[in-house]
């Protein structure tokens, strides 16, 4: 089993994070511990001209709020909301905290995932952990 798991969450509307969650508390280690994150993909600075003023702000509070009482329903939970690119964020988070495992979503692939790639597809290809990818 694994002692420290992370799970990548997006707040997208055909994204759904409980499978990713409820297998992260069955190859949880007892004592061990599971860390949500949520990327904030950065926002041109052209964009934040359009944006209220303090959008940006209320936002991650918003999601770092939503993330905090999720992560409290889990043994050992966390969540951390940071900023970047997703697939490249993810991949320097797990290795600067030494995860051994991370567990993450993906959707069917479509033809633009097999030309761009999607965030999944990145972090199983560059991973220096286990990945568990959940359809």
């Amino acid at each position: 089993m694994y002692k420290n798991i992370l799970v990548p969450i997006s707040f997208d509307e055909d994204r759904d994070s409980t499978r990713s969650i409820e297998v992260a508390k069955l190859l949880e280690t007892q004592g061990g511990k599971v860390t949500l994150l949520h990327v904030m993909e950065e926002v041109p600075g052209y964009a934040t001209t359009y944006m209220p003023e303090g959008y940006l702000e209320d936002s991650r509070k918003g999601l770092e709020e939503e993330l905090s009482g999720v992560a409290e329903k889990i043994p050992g939970g966390s969540a951390r909301v940071i900023s970047g690119h997703s697939g490249s964020s993810i991949l320097d988070f797990a290795e600067a905290n030494e995860n051994d495992l991370i567990i993450i979503a993906s959707h069917r692939p479509g033809m633009k995932d097999y030309f761009l790639g999607s965030t999944a597809h990145h972090v199983v290809r560059h991973a220096k952990c286990a990945v568990h990818v959940v359809r």
